[in-house]
């Protein structure tokens, strides 16, 4: 393995980090908290670690497979340890335990939260909580690529040891003008949101702190009500960019290149928003009865199922208190997630799709041995290599699930606390149900349930392989 070139890429992550903490950084100061110095310290600290680890370019600039993984893995625990720094020291009566929760819960987009009063932080640090969202909603790695001008076609698999979904291919020939694509349409859609939240009556800091939670698909808020007390102007916004930020950035790429027929007719996208429309007016009518109107359920269904199915987890509502079905709908939206290639966790559609040709490839093939079929996915043949890593993927997912619910279980809490928290963070949705619904938090689970917790945040947003095969000894030794 290529360590040098590993260290390069980790030293140049917190580098970058630390030039990213200079906003939340010039909040404070905007704002005269005295806590801008605990914003500072770490981007001193973070600034000097990374500088040591890049300071001298590698001769070999070489990337595959496993230097793409353990690039991405270390890269995304040290960012959360140097970022958990300032809410450690700023906020009062919590370990770093829990500093290191909520900086995982952000930047893996999850919105899992410790806290259970947020309106009297220091804005800085929580305009840090919320920007941690952005910065790992599209992929801290992909922003270096974009940066870093020694990005060569290789490191193509950085990008796929980070970005969600099956397989990822590249928009344009080079690897670096892909990464600028993205991120280019990612911040279009930030600015636009922001300008347009702002238009509705909140003030700018609010606008840009639900813009992350939004863009991100994180759904970190400033209020200690969350969404609730917004108004159905400002969360019907926020909905329609939950569900454009759950959609394939490649068919934002096509609509900007005018390819509009390939843009419209994306497998993927139809039936993400047909799963989606499908589980709105299920909702809509099963709790109809608990609005004043059907217009107002069908607001609150739209909106919740939205968050859960993006896996952003804001709440207009306690769908807690929502009738079984309606519940399980949700658990539903929460495992299938949003696409490949979107700022959502979750299994991901493109997977769901994909697995259900499966099966009924096999039933056909059951009744009609001879036949031979080709799946097709998006027009063009899935290659086996992709069937094969969807079967392992499922696999691994229902063991890492089983195992976390095994461990989570010995704190004691209740079945639906237990089963939904893994789920929640897992899938990197936020809340989950009964203890850590839309109106409860993570605090009382034990330290060790924390840790189980951070590592299933972390494995869902890097699509299991990068964590696992950290603490695999066969990954670390040289080879032959």
């Amino acid at each position: 393995m290529n360590k040098r070139m590993v260290a390069y890429f980790v030293g140049s992550v917190l580098r970058i980090e630390a030039a990213l903490m200079l906003l939340p950084l010039l909040v404070s100061l905007i704002y005269r908290e005295e806590e801008w110095i605990y914003i500072a310290a770490p981007i001193v600290l973070s600034f000097i670690v990374g500088s040591a680890l890049s300071i001298r370019k590698p001769a070999n600039m070489s990337f595959y497979t496993r230097e793409g993984i353990m690039s991405v893995a270390l890269s995304w625990i040290l960012m959360s340890v140097f970022g958990a720094i300032p809410m450690w020291h700023a906020v009062e009566h919590i370990g770093f335990t829990d500093a290191l929760f909520e900086t995982i819960s952000g930047f893996t987009t999850t919105g899992a939260s410790i806290l259970t009063e947020i309106e009297s932080l220091p804005k800085g640090i929580l305009f840090w909580r919320s920007f941690t969202h952005w910065v790992g909603g599209m992929g801290i790695l992909v922003f270096v690529l974009a940066l870093l001008p020694t990005a060569s076609g290789e490191n193509i698999y950085l990008m796929r040891a980070e970005s969600p979904g099956p397989s990822v291919g590249k928009l344009v020939p080079k690897v670096r003008e892909t990464a600028k694509i993205l991120y280019c349409i990612y911040l279009a859609i930030t600015v636009i949101e922001i300008i347009i939240l702002k238009i509705t009556g909140l003030s700018l800091y609010e606008s840009a702190v639900l813009t992350f939670g939004t863009v991100g698909t994180g759904g970190f808020a400033v209020r200690n009500t969350g969404c609730i007390d917004l108004t159905s102007a400002q969360q019907s916004v926020l909905t329609v960019f939950m569900v454009i930020c759950g959609a394939n950035f490649n068919v934002y790429f096509l609509l900007v290149a005018r390819k509009f027929k390939e843009a419209f007719t994306s497998e993927e996208v139809i039936a993400y928003l047909s799963i989606y429309a499908a589980a709105v007016i299920a909702v809509a009518i099963n709790v109809r009865d608990m609005f004043a109107s059907f217009g107002q359920a069908l607001h609150h269904s739209f909106f919740n199922v939205a968050s859960v199915m993006t896996t952003t987890g804001f709440a207009t509502t306690d769908f807690n208190l929502w009738p079984n079905f309606s519940r399980i709908m949700l658990l539903v939206a929460m495992f299938i997630g949003g696409c490949a290639g979107s700022t959502a966790g979750g299994i991901k559609v493109s997977r769901i799709v994909i697995g259900l040709k499966t099966i009924r490839k096999e039933l056909e093939h059951l009744v009609h041995p001879r036949s031979v079929r080709i799946l097709k996915f998006e027009g063009k043949p899935i290659e086996h290599a992709v069937l094969r890593g969807i079967n392992v993927y499922f696999l691994t997912y229902f063991c890492v699930f089983a195992v976390s619910i095994l461990l989570v279980a010995f704190d004691g809490k209740d079945f639906t606390t237990t089963v939904t928290s893994v789920i929640a963070t897992f899938n990197n949705i936020g809340p989950g149900l009964d203890m850590v619904g839309p109106l409860g938090n993570y605090s009382q689970f034990s330290a060790f349930s924390k840790y189980v917790l951070m590592f299933d945040m972390l494995a869902g947003r890097l699509e299991l392989f990068p964590m696992l095969l950290l603490f695999m000894p066969m990954t670390w030794r040289r080879q032959r």
